[in-house]
């Protein structure tokens, strides 16, 4: 099986199917696997692991590290390695910015939720999941709290809008183009995995990265090895070194046992 590798996934149409809403059974069994092998495996996500959408996904993996919140946050064996906050005066143009035009955009901190537009949001989730289950709180507060990203509700042109207003932000979509991560430039999964490359001792060669949509992207490129899901975006794909099977068809399993990551 060759070296130690530092394993990271992206949760959402990654590892998490969203037409269930669970991870496969083949996914679990390939990581469990890949811990026996002595890897380090990582989860790669734009969400907060720590509040009630992410904390079921942590307990059930059982992760060595996270990359949270598109690698403004990292954390491993319970430590801090890397945090990054939202730039308040940036932050403030982006509320007034996004107020006129209409964009609905916000943050989960905690088991909250602040999201401007919120009627806009609350249609988005009901179209997408069949309800909303959000708890809504004034957004205005995030002018005072600690951000570090922000999600976008919206389609690309919105998107596009927003990236052309504010050169140090980028918009990666999610694989349903029905929205976006808001990051700040110089920030990504792939700045995240070179945190815990340095914190392992272990090279970016010998890393392998998961994904499906454009919050991928850099860390797949980035990467060792970088692996495009069946389902991902095509883009994905063109820069991947490695497509795997749709998440429905043991596409975790499947690319880690053609890998060797496990005997």
């Amino acid at each position: 099986m060759g070296k130690k590798k530092i394993i990271s996934f992206d949760l959402d149409m990654t590892l998490l199917n969203h037409a269930d809403y669970k991870v496969p059974d083949s996914a679990l069994l390939a990581i469990e696997k890949m811990k026996e092998a002595g890897h380090v495996i990582a989860i790669s996500t734009g969400r907060d692991m720590e509040n009630y959408h992410g904390r079921p996904f942590v307990e059930l993996i059982r992760p060595h590290a996270l990359i949270q919140l598109n690698g403004t946050k990292v954390t491993a064996d319970g430590k801090v390695l890397h945090s990054h906050l939202f730039d308040k005066e940036l932050l403030k143009r982006l509320v007034d910015f996004c107020l006129e035009k209409g964009y609905p955009f916000g943050v989960t901190v905690g088991d909250e939720d602040y999201y401007f537009h919120e009627d806009k949001v609350r249609k988005n989730d009901i179209r997408r999941w069949g309800a909303s289950y959000r708890n809504f709180q004034d957004p205005y507060r995030m002018l005072d709290m600690e951000i570090r990203t922000l999600a976008y509700v919206g389609d690309d042109q919105g998107a596009m809008d927003i990236e052309a207003h504010f050169p140090t932000l980028k918009l990666p979509l999610f694989a349903g183009m029905r929205g976006a991560d808001i990051i700040e430039r110089g920030h990504s999964k792939a700045e995240g995995l070179k945190v815990l490359s340095r914190y392992y001792r272990i090279p970016m060669e010998d890393t392998v990265a998961f994904g499906d949509s454009m919050n991928d992207l850099e860390i797949l490129e980035e990467a060792g090895i970088g692996v495009a899901m069946g389902n991902a975006l095509e883009i994905l794909k063109d820069h991947a070194d490695f497509v795997t099977d749709d998440i429905d068809k043991n596409g975790i399993f499947n690319a880690c046992k053609r890998l060797s990551l496990f005997s």
